[in-house]
């Protein structure tokens, strides 16, 4: 049994939302995850940042989700930016390249900080 996936809006401004996100992102839950990420983008805000501070797993399923996440919000002319990634998930996406696609940052602040400057460089 997996653990319970939180998801939380913590901020929405113009087109950029943060999405807090904690729990495991698996075959069960990441279809919450993608469904919760692509009603954001479709209330207006095409750039996201997820903020995985509480991800404490993240399987194949949950790549797959952060990818079709990703492709959506480039299709609305946004963005999927990454913060405060797990060290074991942080890895797990290098391995794979996407963090080459994703850019992450160390915390939500910085990620926000970013995201104004509109050039954002993966930290």
């Amino acid at each position: 049994m997996t653990d319970h996936l939180t998801l939380t809006t913590t901020h929405t401004d113009g087109p950029l939302a943060v999405l807090d996100v904690g729990g495991e992102i698996d075959i069960q839950t990441a279809p919450a995850l993608r469904e919760e990420a692509l009603a954001l983008i479709a209330q207006g805000h095409p750039h996201l940042i997820l903020d995985l501070t509480g991800v404490t797993f993240c399987d194949s399923s949950g790549f797959n989700a952060l990818i079709g996440i990703m492709r959506c919000a480039t299709a609305a002319h946004g963005s999927l930016t990454l913060a405060a990634v797990p060290d074991r998930l942080l890895r797990m996406l290098d391995l794979t390249g996407l963090s080459a696609i994703m850019p992450s940052y160390p915390n939500t602040e910085t990620a926000m900080n970013s995201h104004s400057a509109s050039t954002p460089e993966p930290a």
